[in-house]
């Protein structure tokens, strides 16, 4: 019998997806760093035949949740004045270049978890922009980090995930002013699961 993928996508926390400012604009101020994180993760299973094959948490590194980072960052850090000043405006131009995403991936089979095999892993990883066009990441690497330092960063990091940062070039406008909606892939042999940001 011919196997058929499953399409699953599954809301943080069970409710409705908070809306978001799809917006490439540095914000004028920038927000909590916990709401902010919590409103770009969204949250996505693909479950096979017997069991779970993936669950993946994934959080937009959009301005909005630079500028929220970078302000704790300089809390943290006991920045003031022109030291304050250029912590932020490192992370604004940060987020000039590509866009990031950081992807926290559990498999019911460890050695499915390959993304940072590029071309060679088992998963097929694409951003999508509101008009259906395919943007394919220029690269994913695997945040070597600690764990309870990549969860105090990322709360949706799973006991068993494994970490990752998924670049995409900024040439392609997946943010904008006029942008509705933007939406992450992953397919594999086994099925896909996508998660979708969508603007109020």
């Amino acid at each position: 019998m011919k196997r058929v993928g499953l399409l699953v996508v599954v809301i943080a926390c069970g409710s409705a997806a908070p809306p978001v400012h799809l917006s490439d604009e540095w914000p004028a101020k920038c927000g909590n760093y916990e709401a902010i994180t919590t409103q770009w993760t969204r949250k996505g299973v693909l479950r096979g035949q017997y069991q779970e094959v993936l669950e993946l948490a994934a959080t937009f590194k959009s301005p909005e949740w630079r500028c929220a980072h970078a302000e704790l960052e300089a809390d943290h850090r006991g920045l003031t004045g022109a030291a304050r000043d250029q912590q932020l405006a490192q992370a604004q131009a940060d987020q000039k270049g590509a866009y990031e995403i950081e992807l926290m991936i559990t498999t019911w089979d460890r050695r499915e978890n390959d993304l940072d095999k590029g071309t060679r892993s088992v998963w097929h990883v694409v951003l999508v922009d509101e008009k259906g066009n395919e943007v394919k990441p220029t690269e994913i690497v695997r945040d070597k980090r600690p764990a309870f330092t990549v969860r105090a960063e990322f709360p949706g990091l799973g006991d068993f995930a494994v970490p990752y940062i998924a670049r995409f070039s900024h040439e392609t406008a997946v943010l904008g002013p006029n942008v509705r909606a933007v939406r992450l892939r992953m397919s594999s042999e086994r099925g896909g699961v996508e998660v979708e940001w969508k603007a109020p």
